[in-house]
């Protein structure tokens, strides 16, 4: 068992502190799908404590958390927080995220591959995202091991 479990709420504090987004995030994600994926619906129950001035670099992570618990309590039939339905959570302008995302060609994939949840808040990024790495190695293997 581990001493503190990650949530949501700690993850975009951390970010608010200068933790790198995506270590942040990565963080929150080991313990969604493999430390304590028995726990979900706890890690993100507790809303986002929002800045008193928002940049538009703490808007977009705490619009980026919002989606990714929207998203991810739909891909595992978890009950969606309220509080990720919060208008303060949609970005004023669209966002495109990703390697070579300032690229028209990229642009238009990503306004037809991202998520809803993302694309409501005007965050466009590639649906690969949230690949389980967990699971993709043990989808890995089975392959593997049928093919001997």
């Amino acid at each position: 068992m581990w001493a503190e479990l990650q949530t949501i709420q700690m993850t975009y504090a951390q970010i608010l502190q200068g933790e790198r987004p995506w270590n942040a995030l990565g963080d929150f994600l080991n313990y969604w799908f493999d430390y304590a994926s028995d726990r979900r619906q706890e890690m993100v129950e507790d809303a986002l404590v929002l800045p008193g001035t928002l940049t538009d670099e703490t808007l977009r992570w705490a619009a980026f958390c919002s989606a990714s618990v929207e998203y991810l309590c739909a891909c595992y039939g978890l009950t969606c927080p309220a509080w990720v339905h919060d208008p303060a959570y949609v970005l004023p302008e669209p966002w495109f995220h990703g390697l070579g995302a300032q690229r028209p060609h990229v642009q238009m994939r990503l306004l037809h591959e991202t998520p809803e949840a993302f694309s409501r808040r005007k965050i466009y990024c590639s649906p690969r995202l949230f690949a389980n790495k967990y699971e993709l190695a043990s989808e890995k293997r089975e392959r593997q091991v049928a093919s001997v």
